[in-house]
């Protein structure tokens, strides 16, 4: 039997460099046709964008001729002789109106001087509506129409003044149904991006109505719709662009990778060169063949040839986090977005790297309390499965305001608490406020969190205990064992559907105060007013209530209970370095040469009058983490921030954190005390005086805040004025001061201006002007 020589009894051998050339072929056809892909979205952003703006400018056109279609009606119901006729029949003269105003669901008619508004019992009345009415008696514009939650619908209100031979004979009080507007929101198309209806002008306004995507940031101005309150804002569309935005780099990336991919596949198609065959031997027959002795074997791989010594394993590290966002990790808490930046998920993550840190510093249990948001069971409950997981004990306090987190630190002796808050910000947001051993977490404190999530390795398979204890009531018993008034006074507590209306009214009720609650049910969707008394337009209710009412005081609470504002019933606003003046005094009185610690946003008047109480001043950086962690370290009996937070830790009175609740109280104790018996106004009244203005905001991208501070301070100039780069850049003379500086929870410059008269106050503000457009002359200012 014969046989062909060389081995025709094996399988067909694989080309390697044939199978390499293929994969990286593939490769480069796939980036080439992504960065095609990335080529197009990045020439269809712009598109894309103008849609999403001439969509937000047609709804706001259109929302605008709506509102102003309901405006002439009224005009026309007017000019019916009946009306103005029998205009001093108040019931007649509303009836009359509802029928020739079929779009109205009520109208009530009021005097000119809106006597009966005045006198009305505003619990039953309403406050907003008598907010509305006030507002309108002595505005010097034409009142604007605004929406307000009627159970579980809304109305839109406005008050019409109704003339007649050029006097003013009545107001008319009229509410349309809020559904009309709604429809025509939801008709618009918001092509890709998002739009939004929001009642106020900024970041803090009252968000109504949402159409679109979910991603990408609202610009920082909305388009007014006119004679109304209403603002529609809009976020632009959320391309997944992950290279530089350059049409050109992204097409030429596109070519180099189709083209090359396109190029590989064509060499590895093109046939073989031909190679002269081999002559073929002549077929012999095994018997002519003479043997050989046998050769050792030679050890073979699959393709016929020596395999290679295996290389050692490489050891690979667990891939980091990629799924929590390092922007949530703020300077002085952890916040994002529910849904988005901050999940379930990522709060359960929070709480295993809570836990580990707790860990190593071998504490073991940690009390945990959220605020009124809706978003905070889910969020608190995660957190809690996260601590539960590392081998941490939880004590779970429920909904309660955040200085009681804090209080339950000390009660119970964790001296560990964590608050799941969003604080003042929008309903959407929510966060964590987190305290370790006593220390309120910050800056390298936060980012340390952030470094062990993104690590790996978070501790997991722990059995941590879970109970459910209400502090509640040991929070008020301590307040009003500590706290108590020698008069009756009567004070509107505005909690703003925050989480402090669960305990601030009962507080100050034992204490010895007359209480009238406003807001205080609560509720994480703020339907009345965004819970933030740092910004006088969320004052408007508790003024028009302290008015109305004849109470004393007015005190607002920001929406977890650790910040004040307080208002007299002239409706001026007391701000709170206005405030931390009186506490000084009343702290210093018993404890002489103490420590008395304010914010760099706070008056020039401040420092002269604790050093008049026989106090040491301390100016520091802004922020409620830093300024406790200043007090542990210089023993400060008191201290408090421009934002309403104050800290009291005199003889061992409190424990030194922030609470909005218990420095109410105290405000209460220190002006019930008055010898004189002045009233609250008159007090305030005797304490130095400036003109200033309010935290003033401009937004700007992320990052660009911070790196204008850098460029400010090392380019100002303020010669003749002494100056301070402790936070930001503070310029004081002896008749005024201003301050600029990055925020620390928004990306933006914040501003701050004090003087002794109007015309210091604008000099500074002017030399600020010169300074801070001779680092960027196109920096549109605020101010």
């Amino acid at each position: 039997m014969a046989r062909k020589a060389g081995g025709a009894g094996r399988g067909p051998r694989m080309d390697a460099r044939k199978l390499i050339t293929l994969v990286v072929a593939t490769v480069l056809l796939v980036l080439g046709a992504f960065c095609a892909w990335q080529a197009w979205l990045i020439a269809d952003e712009e598109s894309a964008a103008a849609d999403v703006r001439s969509a937000q400018a047609e709804l706001t056109r259109a929302l605008t001729a709506d509102y102003a279609g309901l405006h002439r009606q009224f005009q026309g119901a007017l000019a019916d002789p009946a009306v103005v006729a029998g205009i001093d029949d108040h019931a007649a003269a509303a009836a009359r109106l509802k029928a020739l105003l079929p779009a109205a669901v009520a109208i009530e008619v009021y005097s000119p001087g809106l006597d009966e508004v005045v006198k009305a019992n505003y619990r039953e009345f309403g406050y907003a509506k008598a907010a509305q009415l006030m507002a309108a008696l002595g505005a010097t514009e034409p009142p604007v129409a605004s929406t307000q939650s009627q159970g579980a619908a809304r109305r839109l209100s406005v008050v019409e003044p109704v003339q007649a031979a050029g006097a003013m004979r009545a107001w008319a009080w009229i509410e349309y149904p809020f559904d009309t507007l709604a429809q025509r929101f939801n008709a618009a198309s918001p092509h890709g991006g998002r739009l939004e209806l929001r009642q106020g002008d900024g970041p803090d306004s009252l968000g109504l109505l949402a159409s679109g995507s979910a991603s990408g940031e609202l610009e920082s101005a909305g388009q007014h719709v006119a004679g109304t309150a209403l603002y529609v804002y809009a976020a632009m569309p959320h391309a997944f662009i992950i290279i530089p935005h350059s049409e050109v780099l992204a097409a030429l990336l596109a070519l180099i990778g189709l083209g090359g991919g396109a190029f590989l596949l064509w060499s590895r198609s093109r046939p073989a060169p031909v190679v002269a065959a081999a002559p073929v031997a002549e077929e012999i027959l095994v018997a002519d063949v003479p043997r050989k002795p046998r050769l050792p074997a030679i050890p073979t791989g699959d393709a016929g040839l020596a395999e290679a010594p295996a290389a050692p394993p490489v050891a690979v590290a667990a891939p980091a986090s990629d799924t929590v966002d390092p922007a949530i990790f703020r300077a002085y808490d952890i916040r994002g977005v529910v849904g988005t930046t901050l999940t379930a998920a990522v709060a359960r993550q929070v709480g295993q790297a809570i836990g580990a840190a707790m860990k190593e510093r071998d504490l073991h249990e940690t009390v945990v309390g959220r605020d009124g948001r809706l978003s905070g069971p889910e969020l608190a409950g995660a957190l809690m499965d996260g601590l539960r997981d590392a081998g941490v004990d939880v004590i779970d306090l429920g909904l309660v305001p955040t200085p009681l987190v804090y209080f339950a630190g000390f009660q119970y002796g964790t001296g560990c608490g964590i608050a799941v808050t969003g604080s003042h910000n929008p309903p959407d947001h929510n966060g964590f406020k987190i305290v370790i051993g006593g220390e309120t977490l910050a800056e390298d404190a936060i980012a340390d969190l952030y470094r062990r999530i993104q690590a790996g390795g978070l501790p997991t398979g722990g059995h941590g205990a879970w109970r459910e204890q209400s502090v509640i009531d040991a929070y008020a018993n301590r307040v009003a064992d500590d706290v108590s008034t020698q008069r009756r006074l009567k004070v509107v507590l505005d909690a703003g559907n925050g989480a402090a209306g669960v305990v601030a009214p009962r507080v100050l009720e034992e204490i010895g105060c007359d209480v009238v609650p406003l807001y205080c049910d609560v509720d994480g969707r703020f339907p009345n007013h965004h819970p933030d008394p740092a910004d006088p337009r969320n004052l408007g209710d508790l003024i028009a209530a302290v008015h109305t009412i004849g109470a004393d005081l007015g005190i607002a609470f920001d929406g977890d209970g650790d910040r004040i504002g307080v208002v007299t019933p002239a409706g001026e606003i007391i701000y709170p370095d206005k405030l931390l003046m009186l506490f000084a005094q009343d702290v210093l009185a018993r404890n002489p040469g103490a420590t008395v610690i304010y914010d760099v946003k706070c008056t020039g008047h401040l420092r002269p009058v604790i050093q008049e109480a026989a106090g040491v001043p301390l100016m520091w950086r802004t922020g409620h983490s830093l300024i406790k962690a200043k007090m542990r370290e210089t023993g400060a009996a008191l201290a408090g921030e421009m934002s309403g937070h104050f800290f009291f830790a005199d003889n061992n009175r409190w424990y030194g954190f922030d609470d909005g609740v218990y420095a109410a109280a105290r405000l209460m104790e220190i002006l019930a005390a008055d010898l004189e018996d002045r009233s609250p106004a008159a007090i305030f009244d005797a304490l130095p005086k400036s003109v200033a203005t309010p935290e003033i905001r401009l937004p700007m991208a992320e990052g660009a805040a911070a790196r204008f501070m850098e460029a400010f301070r090392a380019g100002a100039a303020f010669d003749d004025a002494r100056v301070s780069t402790l936070d930001g850049l503070r310029a004081d003379w002896p008749d005024g001061w201003g301050l600029v500086r990055a925020s620390n929870t928004a990306p933006a410059l914040m501003f701050r201006f004090d003087a002794d008269t109007a015309k210091a106050l604008e000099r500074v503000k002017e030399a600020f002007r010169a300074q801070l457009r001779a680092v960027d002359a196109k920096l549109q200012l605020p101010f």
